[in-house]
């Protein structure tokens, strides 16, 4: 069991690389993966599933104990996001499946690498928690609605289709992971330290499955998608902390509202655009996959350096 930790800490810490190395593989050879394309919602499934794992009450306590934080995230998030993803997709006259795949992205909640992150940057790591499974928990309405709102001066969208899919991809699999963690306690424990592991290898496999589905169209278009999803990201973690920062939220919690802001479930994106879409709306959440795994790390390391020089600085006034 040991060995499965120690590979599931490897995996998650290397996970950008992964992600990456099978994209490359995927471009050139996209026959050995398009098989992968049916059970993208499967294997987003098992992610949440393994998300419900981790979940506890203590999660959620945050919200009475600290409302302002949870309110201003959660909000940050279903707003600053698709607002910068219709206005560079009006801005850059993206191709519509284009358009609507960066406006998915953005309509999606935060992703759960964003508590490590918020962690490793010396921030709110509660509130980043409690963020994420707000947001993830009212995903079902918030995200299709934003969909359909900002999304359907390109291509047709079906919010009661896309809430349907939502609750099948993520509720479903959240409670079915709570009900397990409560049902089978030791179990669960035992295995959260693998849920890593899995989470990486299915958010892989999905990435693969989007690259090799959309081959020809990548290649066509991949230096503008790879340009905008950086600017999305970038925007979105600047404007997050700038906000928290203007509602004058402290500085820690200024952190865990930029990385959530900024890092994005795009495994759900993915999904979620196959699922209603094509192959090709799914790019954007792929390269998101890829790109907030490395910005995420930049920038925590960052926040993380410097709070660490503080506290040093503070050691050697006082001693």
């Amino acid at each position: 069991m040991n060995q499965l930790v120690k590979a599931s800490t490897f995996a998650g810490n290397t996970f950008a690389v992964w992600v990456l190395l099978f994209a490359v593989l995927a471009l050139f050879f996209p026959v050995q993966f398009v098989w992968i394309g049916p059970y993208i919602s499967l294997l987003l499934g098992i992610v949440m599933f393994g998300m419900g794992m981790t979940l506890s009450l203590d999660d959620f306590k945050l919200i009475l104990k600290q409302p302002k934080g949870v309110v201003i995230g959660v909000l940050a998030q279903f707003i600053i996001m698709p607002l910068l993803a219709y206005g560079l997709a009006k801005g850059l006259s993206l191709p519509p499946e284009i358009a609507v795949g960066v406006i998915l992205v953005g309509a999606c909640p935060g992703g759960t690498a964003s508590n490590v992150m918020t962690y490793l940057a010396k921030g709110n790591t509660a509130l980043s928690v409690t963020i994420t499974s707000v947001s993830t928990l009212l995903a079902p309405v918030l995200t299709p609605a934003i969909i359909y709102l900002l999304a359907s001066e390109w291509l047709p969208v079906s919010a009661s289709d896309m809430f349907v899919s939502v609750v099948k991809m993520v509720v479903v699999p959240i409670v079915l992971g709570l009900l397990v963690k409560v049902l089978f306690k030791k179990q669960a424990e035992r295995s959260l330290g693998a849920m890593p592991l899995v989470s990486v290898i299915a958010i892989v496999m999905i990435v693969a499955a989007v690259v090799s589905g959309s081959r020809d169209k990548i290649l066509e278009t991949g230096l503008l998608i790879f340009a905008v999803v950086i600017l999305h990201n970038a925007l979105g973690l600047l404007a997050g902390f700038i906000i928290a920062k203007l509602l004058k939220l402290e500085y820690p919690d200024q952190k865990a509202i930029s990385i959530e802001v900024g890092m994005q479930n795009s495994g759900l994106g993915a999904a979620l655009a196959v699922a209603h879409f094509n192959p090709v709306a799914a790019v954007p959440s792929a390269i998101f996959s890829f790109w907030h795994n490395i910005s995420g790390p930049l920038l925590a390391t960052y926040w993380g350096w410097k709070a660490n020089k503080n506290t040093d600085k503070t050691s050697s006034i006082s001693g």
